[in-house]
């Protein structure tokens, strides 16, 4: 499936900030076997002094710019083309949890898509004792680690309520699952440390979700949203496997991949510092339309 991808993200500032720094991470990359950028635009209002892009260490496509004039709002505007491949039915060919850990252990390398770079904390989330102990009365003895997987994030899917007011940005994980309520970034961010209370390596992914409106009724302009969910590593057979627990399903054509990391805070998709005094406000809209006719 191809589509065509419009993201705007508008920050209005209640008083002119007066210089600030920002890290982008917004425009889709290219995935061997899942996706292919066909293209892709970032544009920035007002043009910044300086900006610099490149890749970083998990492979996201950045960019980092600087501003030195006053600004009292700046607009973030992505536009790209990206094919995305359908999954085929993965076979199970992981292994239960014990030789998972043999597995992760036998790994000599700390490349990005290194499993060690997974399985212990990270800035943004650690497990707790807590989530690990939900996690493990959720599985079976025998049971192999991508069943796992798919075991706790349905667990999640049914006993937590997805609710926009319940958290913010920088909610801890802990917080989200004491509430047993939150957004999709809750959700993601639960379940990879749930996995990895239990020893399975696993990270967090942002994208978009091509979303449908009722029957009957037209679709909205903007009305996409950015989405997150998890990847796991189930052993050297079956490798990277992406879970979405927001919607309970395995990751397929619908989901179109930003960034990944360890957790939110590798793959935020404007991370700043301003001088400037006062609050500010923030609107987001997301256009994801597939694009018939075109090979």
């Amino acid at each position: 499936m191809i589509y065509d991808i419009a993201l705007t993200i508008t920050y209005f500032y209640d008083s002119p900030a007066v210089g600030g720094r920002h890290l982008l991470r917004l425009k889709p990359g290219d995935l061997p076997d899942a996706q292919r950028r066909v293209s892709a635009w970032l544009e920035i209002a007002p043009n910044p002094a300086e900006r610099r892009d490149f890749i970083d260490f998990f492979g996201n496509d950045a960019a980092s710019v600087v501003f030195r004039e006053a600004h009292d709002e700046i607009a973030f505007r992505v536009t790209a083309r990206i094919e995305r491949f359908a999954q085929a039915p993965a076979l199970d060919l992981s292994p239960d949890l014990p030789r998972l850990a043999e597995e992760v252990a036998a790994w000599r390398g700390l490349e990005p898509d290194a499993p060690h770079h997974f399985l212990g904390p990270s800035p943004r989330l650690a497990a707790t004792s807590d989530m690990t102990a939900y996690a493990r009365a959720c599985l079976r003895p025998g049971m192999t680690t991508l069943d796992a997987v798919r075991t706790v994030g349905e667990a999640l899917h049914r006993d937590m309520r997805y609710d926009a007011d319940a958290t913010t940005v920088d909610t801890p994980p802990a917080e989200a699952f004491a509430r047993r309520r939150g957004v999709c970034q809750d959700f993601a961010q639960v379940m990879i440390a749930c996995l990895r209370g239990v020893g399975v390596p696993a990270g967090y992914v942002s994208g978009f979700l091509r979303t449908e409106p009722p029957p009957g009724k037209a679709r909205l302009e903007g009305a996409d949203a950015m989405h997150a969910w998890v990847r796991a590593w189930c052993g050297w057979e079956s490798g990277w496997i992406e879970y979405d627990p927001t919607n309970a399903v395995t990751v397929g054509s619908d989901h179109i991949e930003i960034a990944r990391g360890r957790d939110y805070g590798d793959v935020s998709p404007v991370l700043g510092v301003l001088r400037i005094s006062g609050s500010q406000t923030t609107e987001q809209a997301v256009d994801v339309v597939p694009v018939v006719g075109v090979a």
